[in-house]
């Protein structure tokens, strides 16, 4: 049946080229999601055959393709920009770790859901992204028609469809922005977020005209190719849930509209795709391989039209796409609420850079990362002096307070429920105010105010209040009472900072600040003689610190490559002094570690750390106490395999872990891990570091899920003979 279908086609298209007009030829490539990635093997044998399009029309995946062929890409070309492209990563928004803030990393990345709080109320996100990763891709492969707002003056005249949201019509996409309207014929709903263009609210061109057959006729074509690669409607049996059912209901209206338009095609072509839905992107090799077989049935349609064309325009080729643009203007419109020297301290480019599109866009990754904007377009405008303006333009969001909500559970704080609440614009336009609420075994929490000026100082205050009980051999008082083995240890800190910093390229930081910090820690298992519980200390401290910051890992659990250091410097003036035993002093304590990845599966990861008191004071609780496992342990608890909470303690120590990971399947992990480290009352004191080495090893399974890590270990030590199970579940907060 195939084959006379393309028999008949063929002598149509012969009986048609009898005449001495060449025909105009058309091609209309439908809607479809992922599956529109199988048009491009069409594309390929259009290109084999020679054959010239005169008119592209197109819609969501099939306006993508088309556009890009109109100005000259190539079949081949755009099957490469697929395989290159990471869609999961471009339809969520995700941005590479090194362009969030600093702020962002430091107190980040520990929730599961975000969502959006108007005038006091919890609402629902639009979709799953903004559509600015979309946006920014579009932006660089369309370079090359920077300026062109008339699409029937590109290369190949071009023409897509939107859906307007208020009145659910099609609409025609032929003047304005490419890049733009590209991005809002693809506006799947509940993806990406809608598109303001023209004064309408535009989503996807599907639901409204999935294959634009009659407007191509209307452009005066005389032969229409048509490459369909919708779907069907489900039989009834596979309608087994809320989502099938909106789908086939939503489907109605388009695939009756389809029929229509196919009847008035000359050449029609469609893939079979029917095992792929419209988010199968990451079975994009397989949607290609099928519109590489479908190509091939138009070979002979597609040389005998080519034949016929005695008068052909050369294809205008794509290249250079690394060019660089000398800027000498930069321009800004749009930003209402936050300073210039915000947004270009943000963006880090200055007038004098030299820089490509692919630059500009990892600069624009930047300014997203402080989630201030639902859109940022650019354009480069060229000088008479061969230099470019950059005018960028912003659509500020006014999303400007969120929900953000996270789990966790481990053997130290037991079961938690994060709420994060974050306002933007509280008191100053660049401001940031942060609470996490943390309900659960032990009620916590942390509040952050950030006023984040750009280029200049930035400042802020942080507070927090923290506590636990743990069953700990506590070495400094199981020492003096050695008929107790462990302690019921009960630890409480309330810390308010205030501070200065200034950060370099996301990757460094440099602050000073001074701090109030309240400490109590008692037991109930030793008893005073009045049979009161035993407290440690019970005091309020003054003191400044500074501290340098350097973070570059490229994720915050289980990181591949990078490196990281956190040292800190604490001197205490001033105490209530419980105790009655106060003296100043001064404490050192640092963080250096690093992660490589071999072949693309095992990664080492080195983190060493180090800490000492100058001039130690009497009471016990500044000292450093390693063991443990936890990744968010406060003040001087260090983590220590092998060890119990804890366990070990001194006025200094020296610390090295050695992490082997390997992930044997995306997001599951294997890993060895060693670590040593020597406590004293100063391990500096001589050359002889390795004296007395405490060691401590684990082994275990890890799972970085969406809620965040899920992690099963087994650790023990050879200097105590003890053995334990780790467990923790979810983000670290």
């Amino acid at each position: 049946m195939k084959k006379i279908l393309i028999l008949s086609i063929f002598f149509f298209v012969s009986a048609v080229f009898c005449q001495k007009k060449q025909p105009k030829i058309g091609l209309v490539l439908s809607g479809g999601g992922a599956k529109g990635f199988a048009h491009i093997g069409v594309l390929k044998e259009i290109d084999k055959a020679g054959l010239q399009i005169d008119y592209i029309g197109g819609t969501s995946m099939g306006a993508i393709v088309g556009g890009l062929y109109a100005i000259g890409y190539s079949g081949e070309q755009i099957e490469r920009i697929i395989l290159e492209t990471d869609f999961i990563s471009l339809l969520r928004d995700r941005l590479p770790r090194s362009s969030e803030t600093f702020f962002e990393k430091e107190f980040g990345e520990k929730t599961i859901i975000t969502l959006p709080v108007k005038k006091g109320s919890i609402g629902l996100p639009k979709a799953v992204s903004k559509g600015q990763n979309v946006l920014n891709l579009l932006f660089e492969l369309l370079a090359s028609v920077e300026g062109v707002t008339d699409f029937s003056k590109l290369p190949t005249p071009f023409f897509c469809i939107a859906t307007d949201v208020e009145t659910g019509g099609e609409v025609v996409l032929d003047k304005g922005s490419l890049p733009l309207a590209l991005r809002a014929s693809g506006s799947f709903p509940t993806l990406l977020n809608p598109v303001t263009l023209n004064n309408k609210l535009l989503v996807d061109g599907g639901i409204a005209n999935n294959f634009p057959v009659s407007i191509m006729k209307s452009k005066g074509m005389d032969i229409v190719i048509g490459v369909d690669v919708e779907g069907r409607l489900y039989e009834k049996e596979k309608l087994n849930s809320v989502i099938s059912i909106m789908n086939q209901i939503v489907s109605y209206q388009m695939y009756h509209k389809t029929g229509k338009e196919k009847e008035k095609l000359d050449v029609y072509i469609h893939p079979s795709i029917f095992e792929f839905n419209v988010v199968d992107f990451d079975k994009k090799e397989e949607i290609l391989q099928k519109g590489n077989v479908e190509g091939k049935k138009f070979e002979v349609v597609f040389k005998e039209l080519a034949s016929k064309q005695t008068h052909k325009k050369k294809r205008k080729k794509i290249k250079n796409l690394q060019k660089k643009y000398l800027i000498s203007k930069i321009d800004l419109e749009g930003s209402n609420n936050y300073t210039r020297a915000f947004v270009l301290g943000k963006l880090n480019i200055r007038e004098g850079d030299s820089i490509s599109r692919k630059e500009i866009t990892k600069r624009i990754y930047l300014l997203s990362a402080t989630k201030n904007y639902d859109k940022i377009e650019y354009n480069l405008i060229k000088n008479k002096d061969h230099t470019y303006g950059l005018k960028f333009s912003v659509k500020e969001s006014d999303d400007y307070a969120n929900l953000k909500l996270g789990i966790h559970y481990d053997f130290l704080y037991r079961s938690g429920v994060l709420a994060n609440f974050n306002q933007k614009k509280l008191l100053l336009n660049n401001d940031l105010f942060s609470i996490d609420m943390i309900l659960g075994d032990n009620l916590r929490y942390n509040l952050n105010y950030f006023v984040d000026n750009g280029f200049y100082i930035s400042y802020g205050i942080t507070s927090r209040y923290n506590h636990f009980s743990a069953n700990s051999k506590f070495n400094p008082i199981v020492s003096m009472f050695p008929n107790v083995n462990s302690i019921n240890l009960k630890y409480t800190d309330i810390t308010n900072q205030l501070f200065i910093q200034t950060t370099f390229n996301r990757k460094f930081a440099l602050g000073l600040g001074l701090e109030h910090k309240y400490i109590k820690a008692t037991t109930e298992t030793i008893k005073t003689p009045n049979n009161q519980e035993t407290t440690f200390d019970n005091s309020n401290y003054l003191n400044a610190y500074a501290y340098i910051k350097l973070d570059t890992y490229d994720k915050k659990y289980f990181a591949t490559k990078g490196y990281f250091a956190d040292l800190n410097f604490k001197w205490y003036l001033a105490s209530s002094d419980y105790n009655s035993n106060f003296s100043s002093f001064a404490q050192a304590k640092g963080t250096l570690g690093f992660a490589k990845t071999f072949w693309d599966k095992f990664t080492f990861q080195l983190t060493n750390e180090a800490g000492f008191t100058l001039e130690p004071p009497q009471s016990n609780v500044f000292d450093f106490y390693l063991g443990g496992y936890n990744q968010n342990y406060i003040n001087t608890f260090i983590s220590f395999y092998g060890y119990d909470f804890a366990e070990l303690s001194d006025n200094s120590f020296v610390k090295s872990e050695l992490n082997f990971r390997y992930r044997f399947t995306d997001k599951h992990y294997a890993s060895f891990i060693a670590n040593y480290g020597r406590l004293d009352g100063n391990v500096f004191r001589d050359i002889d570091i390795f004296k007395d080495v405490k060691s401590g090893y684990a082994i275990g399974y890890s799972y970085n899920s969406f809620i965040g890590p899920i992690e099963l270990k087994y650790s023990w030590s050879p200097d105590n003979k003890q053995q334990y199970w780790l467990f923790n579940l979810g983000f670290w907060f």
